[in-house]
């Protein structure tokens, strides 16, 4: 019997608490998970071992046959994990049984709803899978030492899951961890060995550590009769034991793939897709790379964990390798296995290592590949466009190498379809491109309802030249990025002189011009009475039904950016708009006809007008609505 000594009670963090309340009162659906989870768990401190005794073989304290096991007592209720990997110290215990460390983990609570199979897709996902015991324990017991430190260097982790657990000093010869599952009365049927092996071989029987399960065999005579007291007991493995990736693609199942996808991600919703990659020649390596199916929850946080497992030679290296992948591609999931780093490779050296750059640049156009292959399958693609979009498209600004396949890969709300879903490509605008069109237009905006009422499609609708509404806050910065596709210039269309090329005949270029000329005394006037709030007035011709627009310099920050800058607590130059308007609106002849105070007043309302219909914001809108009940009024 274990003699514990230095015991202390603690409570858990407040965040465990709910989830234990969760995993103890409401998941009662895909209950099987918790093998799962802690196999999985179990396998970590395999490799995280097998790693450090590179440098230090005395950490395998004679026993560096790495290995997972699995018993069950059915007459007294458990289920036993354990493994011979690294192993936690009192410290680590604490830490990693006592919170759950891991980044925007409130962000995490907020998505737990009590709905059973939503909430079982969530678990793992912060690294929560150790707490999935309780969905069929109402007492665990955690017994551990940390390899390469003394036998009386062992800790007793004890919980009821109740909001304390209790830590202990125990002897302990083994190093590793050896988590004991107290069932609950309607979970006994994990005490079984059909069971438990065919849980193994659902969910982890690509784990490259073999899971071991004890095996009872009785002599019997030569008359095929059992012999009492013969019964010895060998240890069977369960799993297939060899590393998913280093199989053969014609060997393996969706299901496989999609298993071991689980097991990597943490997740348990399906991929969309997935890619394995042999490479042998200069560099030789192997890859598994996915695109998950949903998004982590820190997706947007630039500095979280990303990257895929990296192992040298099937030894296990880190779990987040940022190095082989670029940033705008921080959702792709996945292993690396490579022949061509040193087994010493640590952070620092890893970017030193001229090999990388050569295996990031062919990780980077494998999954770009990947994802041109998915989008043949429009509504799984539409699926990934909507959950990964974003992201996407910060690639033009930080892949120029790339730009033009993940161009070919973006999706735009567009007026061809009048509708806020993102599923237009530019692929797409080009085959619909009218005769003489020369250019890809585009309009940025802060919503896809101001995109679509601006102004500066009254033209284009009438013409019935297609334009992309662009809504997302990141859309302007990464248009900064992208000026042409395939050839095609991408223009904005409120910015600079609006030019149609050969979409206008000479006739309608002559009349514009003749107008032009006719309008000179009143643009003129109405710089005058404007003064330094434009930089110009014209008459335009891109408006049919409003009375004026504002637009910017051809390559001056639009208006949208400029908001985001400035929100950001940024100090922006002063920008100056251009103020054009419609010869034909009926206010704009009424300017025409105003003298004294009444046309500066008009004037500015046409102006603050403009600005409104852009998402702008006014200096002083008190004297805008002043100057337009005065009109009304009029």
């Amino acid at each position: 019997m274990t003699t514990a000594t230095h015991e202390e009670t603690l409570g858990f963090q407040t965040e465990v608490k709910q989830l234990l309340h969760l995993m103890i009162h409401s998941l009662y659906s895909n209950r099987e998970i918790f093998l799962r989870e802690l196999i999985s768990n179990a396998a970590d401190a395999c490799d995280k071992l097998r790693y450090q005794a590179l440098d230090n073989d005395a950490l395998y304290e004679g026993d560096s046959e790495l290995r997972i096991e699995i018993e069950h007592d059915a007459e007294a209720g458990t289920v036993t994990v354990r493994d011979n990997g690294i192993g936690m110290n009192r410290d680590e215990v604490i830490e990693n049984l006592g919170t759950i460390a891991r980044s925007g983990t409130a962000e995490f609570l907020k998505q737990l709803s009590g709905e059973q199979q939503k909430d079982a897709r969530l678990i793992g996902q912060f690294g929560v899978g150790f707490y999935s015991g309780f969905i069929v324990a109402d007492d665990i017991t955690v017994r551990t030492r940390k390899a390469g430190t003394e036998q009386g260097e062992g800790v007793e982790w004890h919980s009821k899951g109740e909001g304390e657990f209790t830590v202990a000093d125990i002897e302990r010869e083994t190093h590793g961890t050896e988590i004991v599952l107290h069932l609950k009365e309607d979970a006994g049927e994990f005490a079984d060995d059909f069971r438990l092996q065919s849980l193994v071989r659902k969910y982890s029987d690509h784990i490259e550590v073999p899971v071991r399960m004890p095996k009872v065999e009785t002599a019997r005579d030569e008359d095929g009769n059992e012999i009492e007291g013969s019964e010895t007991t060998t240890w069977e493995t369960v799993n297939e034991a060899t590393a998913l990736w280093v199989r053969p693609k014609s060997e393996l199942s969706d299901d496989e793939y999609k298993a071991f996808y689980k097991h990597v991600a943490h997740d348990f919703s399906d991929p969309l897709t997935w890619s394995h990659n042999k490479v042998e020649g200069k560099l030789e390596y192997t890859s598994l790379l996915y695109v998950p199916g949903r998004a982590p929850f820190d997706l947007y946080e630039r500095d979280g964990a990303r990257g895929v497992k990296l192992y040298v030679q099937r030894v296990f290296i880190m779990d987040d390798a940022e190095q082989f992948l670029p940033l705008y591609l921080r959702f792709i999931k996945g292993v690396l296995d490579t022949r061509d780093l040193s087994l010493n490779v640590s952070r620092e050296l890893l970017q030193q290592d001229p090999q990388v750059d050569k295996i990031k640049s062919a990780l980077t156009k494998r999954s770009l590949d990947m994802l041109k292959k998915l989008a043949k399958d429009p509504e799984a693609y539409q699926t990934f466009w909507n959950t990964f979009g974003s992201v996407l498209k910060e690639g033009p600004a930080e892949d120029h190498a790339n730009r033009e396949k993940i161009a070919g890969l973006l999706r735009f709300s567009s007026t061809h379809t009048d509708s806020a879903t993102q599923d237009q490509s530019l692929a797409d605008y080009v085959s619909r491109m009218k005769e003489g069109q020369e250019k890809i237009y585009y309009i940025v905006a802060d919503g896809f309802n101001a995109a679509k009422s601006s102004p500066h499609l009254e033209v284009f609708r009438k013409k019935g030249i297609e334009v992309l509404l662009l809504h997302d806050r990141i859309d302007e910065w990464l248009m900064s990025h992208l000026t042409e596709f395939e050839g095609t210039r991408l223009v904005d269309v409120a910015k600079g002189d609006l030019d149609l090329g050969e979409i206008e005949d000479e006739e309608e270029k002559k009349a514009q011009e003749e107008t032009a000329k006719a309008k000179e005394d009143l643009v003129k006037r109405v710089k005058e009475a404007l003064g330094d709030e434009v930089q110009e007035v014209k008459v335009t011709h891109r408006l049919t039904d409003s009375p004026a627009c504002v637009v910017l310099p051809e390559h001056e920050m639009g208006f949208q950016m400029r908001r985001i800058m400035e929100a950001a607590g940024q100090a922006m130059p002063e920008v100056k708009p251009i103020l054009e308007l419609n010869p034909e609106h009926a206010l704009v002849a009424r300017l025409e006809g105003v003298e004294g105070d009444g046309f500066e007043d008009l004037a500015r309302i046409l102006l603050d007008q403009a600005i409104i219909a852009e998402g702008g914001h006014l200096d002083d809108p008190a004297a805008y609505v002043k100057r337009l009940n005065a009109l009304l009024g009029a």
